[in-house]
């Protein structure tokens, strides 16, 4: 059993519109993350949603999902974390975890998942020496991801009290693309549409 937790619950205040709902090749971005976590191989995708919610969650419609709302989200993302891990299925034996401001193809989120041991606390991307997502946590962690706070500094916290326990799996530079502001995301269009 595969779950993911796909963190949705941000104000995107530097982008200035819900990422969420982004454009992304024709469909909310939102729609394209769980569509490729499910593609991937992933059998559970719980979405946390905080911010402007409703909007949505309506534009999810058909989509096979579970959704958890994070109602502290404007205190940071280990709430989101959290809330996410207490919803995912107790007997998971892998996580993935993703922000919805990083679209990941699901060639590239199954090969993290591909490269996922028994043995590992945690597999990750790698390109060019910098860390990427998605992060794949195993199912022994819930607990931590469940005791995460920020203080900790969230999902980094966890991974370091497991240093010699995670795998990095080379990847390429799509593993580090984030959509913060307007211009990384006109940015990352042109450059999908260039691969088209």
């Amino acid at each position: 059993m595969i779950s993911s937790i796909l963190l949705a619950a941000g104000m995107s205040t530097r982008m200035g519109e819900p990422k969420a709902l982004l454009d992304w090749g024709g469909e909310p971005l939102i729609r394209y993350q769980i569509r490729q976590l499910q593609e991937a191989g992933v059998d559970e995708v719980v979405v946390v949603l905080g911010y402007r919610a409703d909007e949505i969650h309506r534009k999810l419609h058909g989509l096979t999902y579970r959704s958890v709302l994070n109602p502290v989200y404007q205190l940071g993302r280990a709430g989101s974390l959290r809330a996410g891990a207490k919803a995912i299925d107790r007997e998971a034996s892998a996580v993935v975890l993703l922000n919805v401001d990083q679209p990941r193809p699901a060639d590239l989120i199954g090969a993290v998942i591909d490269g996922h041991t028994a043995a590992a606390a945690a597999t990750r991307p790698v390109h060019d020496g910098h860390h990427g997502h998605p992060v794949v946590l195993a199912g022994r962690l819930r607990g931590e991801l469940i005791a995460a706070t920020d203080d900790q500094q969230g999902l980094r916290g966890v991974l370091a009290a497991h240093p010699a326990d995670i795998v990095d799996v080379p990847s390429d530079e799509r593993c580090l693309l984030d959509l913060n502001t307007p211009d990384e995301y006109e940015a990352a269009v042109a450059a999908l549409a260039g691969d088209s």
